[in-house]
């Protein structure tokens, strides 16, 4: 019996990624480089330890730049692009739903608090939500499932009571091998990478209700 729904932030509630990418992107072309998805998709869903956008042209392509500047460029540039984002199509009812159900609902994201907290109110979504496990929570991000254990932990179930809801390939294996549930939206990025996990992918979450997603678990084992 399903008894919870653990969410994904970034690129699943709302597509900030699609945004990061293509500012990334833009930039990069500036000092004649081109930033591919396969390259960035390094730091999608996770930390910038294997993949940082902000130094990358600076250790890879030796191009001297001021990185803090540049960073703050991309930020603001990002800021801009995001001012028109909501919500992903059908996430807002599948919360509602799941909360009427008397689902316990969680968020675990690799991002930091500070950034998860200035969306989900902004978006009007923080009552929604019974835990908030970030990047300041745990050691590990990730494709690790650290993120997830201590969701499950906070919100008093096991893995196979939980349903994670995420949208990229770290994401999908970090919930995969907490013993998840898991569902795939993908978004305009995460769409062209590859996934290599045990999961159930919808393309259309406006086209779910809570029960049609539950019951595509009904008979199944998360591993």
């Amino acid at each position: 019996m399903i008894k919870a729904l653990i969410f994904d932030f970034d690129g699943t509630i709302i597509d900030t990624e699609t945004a990061w990418y293509n500012v990334f992107k833009d930039a990069y072309a500036q000092y004649g480089v081109e930033l591919s998805l396969a390259t960035y998709a390094k730091c999608l869903g996770t930390n910038l330890q294997t993949f940082n956008p902000y130094t990358y042209l600076i250790t890879h392509h030796h191009i001297q730049l001021d990185v803090e500047a540049f960073q703050t460029s991309i930020q603001q540039r990002h800021a801009q692009w995001m001012e028109t984002e909501t919500l992903r199509p059908g996430i807002l009812a599948l919360l509602q739903q799941a909360k009427e159900a008397g689902l316990k609902i969680g968020l675990a994201s690799s991002s930091g608090r500070q950034w998860i907290d200035m969306y989900v109110d902004r978006l009007g979504i923080r009552h929604y939500f019974d835990c908030f496990c970030s990047a300041d929570t745990v050691t590990n991000v990730k494709p690790d499932p650290e993120l997830y254990l201590q969701a499950l932990e906070q919100l008093g179930v096991e893995a196979d009571e939980a349903v994670a809801i995420e949208d990229s390939p770290n994401g999908a294996q970090a919930a995969v091998a907490a013993g998840l549930y898991t569902v795939v939206i993908p978004n305009e990025i995460t769409k062209q990478l590859p996934f290599h996990t045990k999961h159930h992918t919808v393309t259309a979450l406006e086209h779910y209700t809570i029960h049609d997603l539950l019951a595509c678990f009904a008979k199944t084992s998360p591993s």
